[in-house]
């Protein structure tokens, strides 16, 4: 495909970054947006849609929350393609429970938002982050020295966000990825015990793994002031 611009959303998280680092090493031209710094793009304003589609040829498509409702997403998608963008790569979830036991539902609406788009579409599954025990929620309590979930002694194929940029990256610039839908995942199944193990033993720290009850979980969760529903906009 020509060498339009790839507008990359959420150029500041786990994936975009890497997407956009890869790009810019390919010296395939992208615009990396965001709610701030960048290209300013916000699902909930739409003003910022259009000034951010300018000129794209393709769009990496990442509305990993509930609050994005997948008609906001159909409707970012029709005018992207009256801007002229022709391949989306959405990175989507597996239609599996995650750690907490609540499945990713949200992701079905999205997925069908996107299939039934006019757009070359492709959509990426991944497994859990491997990046979410160095980068993200599960850092903290790793330093603080024990690491509580509702996961039991289920195993998880931790997949690197690095492996998901170089498959997001390309479908965004290649051929032959038009219609697919990419189940991403680790090389080996692993247990939260295995892997907080591996962790303690590489980083020279006694650190522990302990087993909640997803209501002792969620309570702890709220008792922080998280919220029991997303809100939506």
């Amino acid at each position: 495909m020509p060498t339009s611009p790839v507008l990359v959303l959420g150029a500041r998280g786990k994936t975009g970054r890497r997407v956009a680092a890869r790009l810019d090493q390919l010296g395939h031209p992208f615009r990396g947006a965001s709610r701030s710094g960048g290209t300013r793009f916000d699902f909930a304003d739409r003003d910022t849609w259009k000034p951010a589609l300018s000129g794209a040829g393709a769009v990496y498509l990442v509305p990993m929350t509930e609050s994005v409702p997948a008609a906001a997403v159909e409707e970012f998608l029709a005018v992207a393609a009256g801007s002229g963008v022709r391949r989306v790569v959405l990175l989507s979830a597996r239609p599996a429970a995650d750690a907490g036991g609540a499945a990713d539902r949200h992701q079905e609406p999205v997925e069908l938002a996107v299939r039934a788009t006019e757009l070359d579409w492709t959509i990426l599954r991944p497994s859990w982050f491997a990046q979410n025990f160095s980068e993200f929620m599960f850092l903290e309590p790793l330093l603080a020295g024990e690491l509580a979930l509702p996961t039991g002694e289920g195993r998880e194929a931790f997949v690197d966000a690095d492996d998901i940029a170089d498959v997001a990256v390309a479908a965004l610039t290649g051929d032959g990825h038009a219609g697919e839908v990419y189940e991403l995942s680790g090389p080996e199944a692993l247990s939260f015990r295995t892997a907080v193990g591996m962790i303690a033993e590489a980083a020279g720290r006694r650190i522990r793994y302990t087993p909640l009850e997803p209501a002792e979980f969620t309570a702890g969760l709220t008792a922080q002031g998280m919220p029991l529903k997303v809100p939506t906009w």
